[in-house]
């Protein structure tokens, strides 16, 4: 194995069997973070605290995965994730650990470790996809790494609740994924290789860690993807993987088992949407049409799934759909990439990270809030979730009228301008394409 990675066959082995298991990392952290979902009462009762309490307890989450963003995109860059995306691993089991304890301030420190870490997984998969796959499958590889994390999403749902329902205590659960975390340590260890540049000095590595940050975010660019990519994760980051259980018991008066089920086939979709989306934008060389019909269906089925007449539609489709059309919120990660110069593709990926889960964990407690007082602090009913997550439709719409703006940096736009497919973007951060 380890000799197979000098040449040919064995390098290209290599270099998948290093992104599968980077993406595997993925896997796992989005089965920690779906998993809260489907066990809220047990939370609850083991936590002392109420439902509104639990959700901003589990949203710390965010904090710790937006903070580490920006320091996942330059560590990868200027060290290599061999250096930095085991250690990330190890933090997320040990941030699992943590949350077993059932203590409100360790639970809180665990739900941060946790993000802290799971923030390298996607950071890691897009540079080694960046530096070791073909332009013309960027979008597709990276769509498949957000499969990875959304079929994680679906089992922490769909396997996970249930287990908790046939009666596989809480702690125990995270007792186990902690292990599990431990031994994907090891294994990311052994399978990424060691990064082939030289190392830098101190003094070089923060100045071209700084710099490349300044770079990123002074490009447009990078922040309208930021944003659009947030705007359409609203839905699964807060909506289903945070109430989407709840919604469905207490606004529908569906059965635990079943909502679990049904809660999960929005991750599920997203496992169809994210490969496929990326695919066809990589098979039209287009970005902004694919991200514009994905949000356009997002935003239909969100509002059916809130204030239409139930039962209309069978039990699982709308979900499902929802799941599939949010798959368009990766391709903002294509094109972050593409918008900035190459040797910042990390960076780019932790800037991105580090907008939309800024604004996930500010959003997140907000909403649980609203919700809290709408229903008075008393027994939630459909018209108080409606209430307070209808200004997530407002903001897919947001997200479609923000596309708009965005400058175009598939291949097929730029062989339309002229230009190679794999032009380089110049030296101010732009893409070589015109607007």
């Amino acid at each position: 194995m380890r000799q197979d990675r000098k040449t040919g066959n064995g390098l290209i082995s290599a270099v998948a069997l290093a992104w599968f298991f980077t993406a595997l990392f993925y896997f796992y952290q989005y089965v920690l973070r779906s998993a809260p979902a489907v066990m809220m009462p047990e939370l609850t009762e083991a936590y002392g605290l109420t439902a509104g309490g639990i959700a901003s307890l589990v949203g710390i989450f965010y904090y710790g995965y937006a903070i580490f963003s920006l320091v996942s995109g330059v560590a990868v860059d200027q060290l290599g994730p061999r250096n930095v995306v085991p250690l990330a691993a190890a933090t997320v089991g040990f941030g699992a650990l943590l949350f077993a304890s059932g203590a409100p301030v360790l639970g809180g420190a665990g739900q941060f470790l946790q993000g802290a870490g799971g923030v390298f997984s996607l950071t890691g998969a897009v540079y080694i996809i960046s530096k070791s796959f073909p332009v013309s499958r960027a979008a597709t590889m990276i769509g498949a790494t957000q499969m990875f994390g959304m079929a994680g999403g679906a089992a922490g749902q769909f396997l996970v609740g249930p287990a908790i329902a046939a009666g596989l205590p809480w702690h125990q659960f995270w007792f186990t994924m902690a292990l599990a975390g431990f031994v994907l340590t090891g294994v990311l260890l052994f399978y990424i290789p060691p990064n082939k540049k030289k190392a830098a000095r101190p003094a070089n590595w923060a100045k071209d860690a700084a710099s490349a940050l300044a770079t990123v975010f002074m490009n447009r660019q990078s922040l309208l993807c930021g944003l659009i990519a947030a705007l359409l994760f609203f839905p699964t980051t807060i909506f289903d993987m945070v109430w989407g259980v709840r919604f469905l018991q207490e606004g529908h008066g569906v059965d635990y088992s079943l909502a679990v089920l049904r809660s999960a086939s929005v991750p599920f979709g997203w496992i169809i949407g994210c490969p496929l989306l990326g695919a066809l934008s990589d098979r039209i060389g287009r970005r902004k049409p694919v991200i514009i019909a994905g949000a356009a269906v997002l935003l239909g089925s969100l509002a059916l799934i809130l204030f239409g007449p139930p039962d209309t539609f069978p039990p699982y489709s709308l979900g499902l759909l929802v799941g599939i059309a949010s798959g368009a919120a990766m391709l903002p990660y294509t094109v972050i990439k593409e918008a900035n110069r190459p040797e910042h593709g990390g960076t780019a990926t932790g800037v991105i990270n580090f907008i939309n889960f800024s604004l996930t964990a500010l959003l997140g407690p907000v909403l649980a809030r609203v919700l809290m007082h709408v229903s008075a602090g008393g027994e939630r009913q459909l018209v108080h979730y409606q209430a307070a997550f209808q200004p997530l439709l407002y903001g897919v719409a947001l997200a479609i009228l923000l596309t708009l703006f965005l400058r175009e940096t598939g291949p097929g736009r730029a062989a339309a301008s002229g230009g190679s497919p794999n032009t380089a973007a110049p030296a101010d951060g732009r893409t070589a394409t015109s607007p």
